[in-house]
Parts: structure tokens; sequence; C-alpha cells
């Protein structure tokens, strides 16, 4: 079964591309080189360097894998002005019994940062987003329970 696509803006595409490149070339030969030297210490069973080394080797390894999947399964979005809330949108929302209303960018989970108002797709309340309007009334099921919204503007 295909991995489901990671939903990314061309700028993040870009920046996991780089980390890659640098994951496979710098990084690997530094984690060599670390090898190399951790050996050269002797008995392996005790050697804390060379457990280090391998626990890195192995982090490092099991990254690049994370990022070509993600990469072969990524599809770039276009930030986009529409009438329903897709990936890509930018949404101002009004939770209920507040005073002040609330902007976030759908995006794909990888991008996803709270601090930034950059919101899963795959969050609750992204999901409870989806294909929405605006003047919408919706209802995020969330771990503290349902919060209810209002849909201010979509951009």
């Amino acid at each position: 079964m295909p991995d489901a696509p990671e939903y990314l803006t061309q700028e993040k595409y870009s920046e996991l591309v780089k980390e890659l490149q640098t994951l496979k070339t710098v990084r690997r030969k530094e984690v060599a080189e670390s090898l190399e030297y951790a050996k050269s210490l002797g008995d392996l069973s005790e050697n804390a360097e060379y457990q280090e080394a391998r626990e890195m080797q192995a982090n490092i390894e099991d990254r690049i894998k994370k990022l070509e999947a993600m990469l072969l399964s990524a599809v770039i979005v276009k930030m986009h002005h529409s009438e329903v809330v897709g990936v890509g949108s930018t949404v101002s929302l009004m939770k209920e019994g507040a005073s002040e209303k609330v902007t976030y960018k759908i995006v794909g989970s990888e991008e996803a940062d709270l601090s930034q108002y950059k919101l899963s797709l795959n969050s609750p309340l992204g999901q409870a987003l989806l294909s929405k309007r605006k003047g919408e009334h919706l209802t995020a099921k969330t771990p503290v329970g349902n919060v209810n919204y209002t849909i201010v503007d979509i951009e």
C-alpha cells in the first residue's frame, strides 16, 4: 500500500531535499569517521564512543528513509484563494466564547507548527475545517472535549 500523500509547500519541499542531501553526504561521512575512530580505540563491547556513533548512524539512516518516502509521496500545494477550506488555505476562526479570532494556515503534517499558526490538516481542527465555507459553524473533537468554531474568513 503506498504512503498517504504528504502535503508540502514548495519551500518546505526544498528544505527537505536540502536536508536529505546533507544527511547523505556530510553527515554519513562524519559518522563513518566517528566509527573508524571509535574502532581504533579497541574493545567494541565496552566502547561508549563506538556505541554512540552506531546509534547516530542508525538515527541518520532512519531520517534518510523517512525523508525519501516523504519526498516520494509529496504533493506540492500552492497557497490559494478558494470558497472552501483546503490544504494551503488561510482560515480565520472565532472560537465559541472567545473575544478574538485566530488565523491558521492549513498545511501538511510535516509543516505543522502551532507557534507559527500552521495547523496540520490531520489534526482534529484541521479535519473539521476541510471543505467548510465562510460563515459555517463546526465542531472539533479535541482531547479536552468538543470545541465549537465559526469560520470568519478564508484566504
